[in-house]
């Protein structure tokens, strides 16, 4: 063989090495993240991946795709995850969570915070899910009646109660009754006002300012979520003691929150995805219920209210925000 022509087919299969050893170096997990509502939730659960040991980019990678709290685009979204071959789906809600179902029967799903898995129809049972969702479930029914009766505890005098709920998500409509129930329970009247669209929220507050309601409980929603900030400024405006479902909406100014840890939800959905990506059926790991609520409560807000809070109630807060 002449020198010339080895030294060319030398460097030829030199320049063929670093392409052979990337075809033969394993790919890196994709984990698509559904986000329905508050996309800041899912720093909890990267955060929880970092501390299983998961670097991103280099072990792991995030396709986020974010409704904004608008319903409609569940589908989409979770379809264009499913064509992005992602490994694992995280998401959070009924609505997302139905809809990446539909999207696939063999992508598993982590749901890092669910209301009733069961009862929502996606999972067969806690302990043995079935299926491929499995991940964090939570009863809001009965944090919704809860959370009416903080806020009476809070503002004993308070009489009339104005419940803002969501009509795009059926969990808005079922969380309404037993909220109402609570109400009735308590010697509390209420009106419902339901919205569909952030134009509706300025004419919600006003409604219930013209009705004369004395404060407001704002239904959980991933649509109220992806809109806290707008909700809370409407809440300050039009001088309405408010309670939430989520602690975002006291951090973001808001007065009163009470439910879930959502953030503690999410960092825990990253075990469900660690599991997965070693091997595990999502169907064989249990749903795990949340056993964590949080009463949030910001004094910065009841004094700009004008409110005060009945010292029961700022006591049993776990974080009070001055």
């Amino acid at each position: 063989m002449r020198r010339r022509n080895f030294i060319t087919g030398a460097a030829s299969a030199a320049a063929a090495w670093p392409l052979a050893a990337a075809a033969q170096a394993p790919a890196v997990p994709r984990v698509g993240l559904l986000d329905p509502g508050i996309a800041l939730f899912f720093d909890a659960f990267t955060k929880g991946m970092t501390d299983l040991g998961y670097a991103d980019g280099k072990t792991v990678s995030y396709v986020l795709r974010s409704a904004e709290g608008r319903a409609e685009r569940f589908a989409e979204l979770a379809s264009e995850l499913v064509r992005l071959k992602v490994d694992v789906i995280v998401t959070a809600g009924p609505g997302a969570v139905r809809a990446a179902m539909q999207a696939t029967s063999t992508i598993p799903i982590v749901m890092a915070a669910i209301n009733d898995a069961v009862g929502s129809g996606v999972v067969k049972s806690l302990a043995r899910p079935g299926g491929n969702a499995t991940g964090l479930s939570f009863l809001n029914t009965e944090i919704s009646a809860k959370r009416l009766e903080i806020l009476h505890e809070a503002f004993p005098k308070v009489r009339r109660v104005a419940v803002l709920w969501d009509r795009n998500t059926s969990q808005s409509d079922l969380d309404l009754e037993p909220t109402e129930n609570s109400a009735r329970r308590i010697g509390l009247e209420t009106l419902a006002i339901s919205v569909a669209a952030p134009e509706e929220f300025e004419d919600a507050f006003r409604n219930a300012a013209e009705q004369h309601v004395e404060a407001i409980d704002v239904l959980a929603s991933p649509f109220f979520n992806a809109n806290h900030a707008r909700l809370v400024m409407l809440a300050a405006k039009y001088r309405l003691p408010a309670m939430y479902g989520s602690g975002e909406y006291v951090r973001a100014g808001g007065l009163m929150s009470y439910g879930p840890d959502f953030a503690e939800l999410y960092r825990r959905a990253a075990t469900y995805v660690d599991k997965i990506l070693r091997g595990a059926e999502p169907g064989d790991l249990p749903v795990e219920q949340a056993t964590k609520f949080e009463l949030l409560i910001n004094l910065k807000a009841a004094n700009d209210l004008g409110v005060a809070i009945a010292p029961a109630v700022l006591a049993s807060a776990d974080e009070v925000i001055e």
